[in-house]
């Protein structure tokens, strides 16, 4: 490894070398959301190159969203900002109409299972954790949750305490396994609801239901998890701007 980069191509210029060095760093947990990455003077010195090749690579980073600078404080990794994105396709506020937070998560199902053909083709492997949830509102159902995480990367999820999980399950990926989520695809389609889904979401077998697949990738563009959300297509809404 010259000058401290991570095993990559020589023929790149030095700040993707060291960006891709940073970004293997930030894979492995190294520095967390609350933790500054060392200022640019000092990684210059640690990787023996100019105060501007640092520059480039961090902007780089900040670029791709794995890290973002705060005024007056410093440049930091980026958490996932996933909270609550699901939610944008279904019109729910709370009683005095301004946006509703986080969603609560009421855990169903947690348990070592085979991936149904969507989830293996998706993730590559039949070898799952099964997560089932249902999210709700202002304690109104909206949606009914079935998640796939390769058990490979997350072996112990199923028995993590519950006391840990909360209403979002990116963070405990990063905290508990290492796993950060890059970014996620969502897919949109319409349906049926089933019995199951029509008595979790307190609807009608047969009502018309929004159907979400999202996967999500982490920070080497490697999916992690594939998940399929069910809400009542009377709420949903879909907003695009082109400009």
């Amino acid at each position: 490894m010259a000058n401290g980069f991570t095993a990559t191509d020589t023929r790149l210029p030095a700040y993707a070398r060291l960006r891709d060095t940073l970004s293997a760093r930030i894979a492995r947990g190294d520095w967390t959301p609350e933790t500054p990455i060392p200022s640019e003077a000092r990684l210059a010195r640690e990787f023996d190159v100019s105060v501007g090749t640092v520059r480039k690579a961090v902007d780089g980073l900040v670029e791709e969203g794995l890290l973002e600078r705060r005024q007056g404080s410093g440049t930091y990794m980026r958490a996932p900002s996933f909270n609550a994105t699901l939610f944008r396709f279904f019109a729910i506020r709370d009683s005095d109409g301004s946006p509703s937070p986080i969603p609560s998560s009421q855990l169903i199902l947690r348990s070592v299972a085979k991936a149904p053909i969507a989830a293996a083709e998706a993730l590559g492997t039949q070898d799952v954790i099964k997560i089932v949830r249902l999210r709700s509102l202002s304690e109104q159902p909206v949606l009914f949750e079935e998640i796939y995480i390769p058990r490979a990367r997350f072996d112990g999820f199923e028995k993590l305490p519950e006391t840990v999980l909360g209403p979002l399950l990116y963070p405990i990926y990063f905290e508990h396994f290492g796993v950060l989520v890059k970014r996620a695809a969502d897919e949109v389609s319409f349906g049926r609801a089933t019995d199951t889904v029509a008595q979790q979401l307190c609807m009608t077998p047969g009502d018309p239901l929004a159907i979400i697949e999202r996967t999500a990738f982490d920070i080497e563009d490697c999916p992690v998890e594939w998940r399929i959300a069910s809400g009542n297509a009377a709420g949903f809404r879909y907003r695009s701007e082109i400009t």
